[in-house]
């Protein structure tokens, strides 16, 4: 019985090789496009902020990630910070021809914190804490450190017409290693690596075109990004 059982599971594998989970291909660059917004309310120290993230595993069309988040905001007097309490949507695909996918909320805490050096170099530190709720898996949480870089080329502030060279660096690191039935994840999680050319088009709108690099403990993949960053 067990003979036959195992050899109907080799031909369907066989015959329907879609139903198994494909390699990733880490020489294929994938392509993320992406627009954030933000705004605050007038006479006051709350606003709104989000983003939209369509990314792709391969140039558009293989599907990695449709991510909706956004969420309130609070800037405290005489403070140089800003808090965030917010909600992400995030629907994930499996790589290659398969359609499947897994969808995921999330809870997240964050605080930023800008400044700049030498009047030419904006710093930014992100903190984020995230409450995950990922479909067939147990609740988990994941902190992510952020630190991003804009460096204006032609000018010393990123004002309309400013061309400027933008870096990030963030590592993520899972706050628990059990993801449930017996699967577990290491702590940690991924870091990404990322360097772009931007531009202001005016005060609130800015556009960045570069290369993200998105290492974890079993792939190390390259990723184009393309983004639209609005202050509405």
């Amino acid at each position: 019985m067990r003979k036959t059982v195992f050899f109907l599971a080799l031909i369907a594998y066989l015959l329907f090789p879609d139903h198994a989970t494909a390699q990733v291909n880490e020489n294929e660059t994938g392509a993320w496009y992406m627009y954030f917004w933000n705004t605050t309310f007038q006479n006051s120290r709350f606003g709104l902020q989000g983003d939209l993230q369509y990314r792709n595993w391969d140039m558009i069309g293989d599907l990695e990630q449709l991510l909706l988040r956004g969420g309130a905001t609070y800037e405290p007097k005489k403070a140089n910070i800003k808090f965030t309490l917010g909600y992400a949507y995030v629907l994930s695909g499996t790589y290659g021809s398969s359609g499947t996918t897994r969808k995921e909320s999330r809870v997240y805490q964050e605080a930023l914190l800008p400044h700049r050096l030498a009047d030419r170099f904006h710093l930014t530190h992100r903190f984020r804490y995230e409450q995950r709720w990922v479909e067939n898996e147990d609740f988990r949480t994941r902190i992510r450190y952020n630190l991003f870089l804009n460096v204006p080329v032609n000018r010393t502030t990123l004002d309309q017409g400013a061309v400027y060279i933008a870096l990030y660096n963030e590592v993520f690191i899972n706050g628990q290693k059990d993801t449930g039935h017996g699967n577990t994840v290491e702590i940690f999680d991924r870091n990404r690596l990322y360097t772009a050319l931007g531009y202001s088009i005016t005060d609130q709108l800015r556009v960045q075109a570069g290369y993200m690099r998105q290492s974890t403990n079993t792939v190390d993949k390259g990723q184009l990004q393309l983004s639209l960053h609005h202050t509405l």
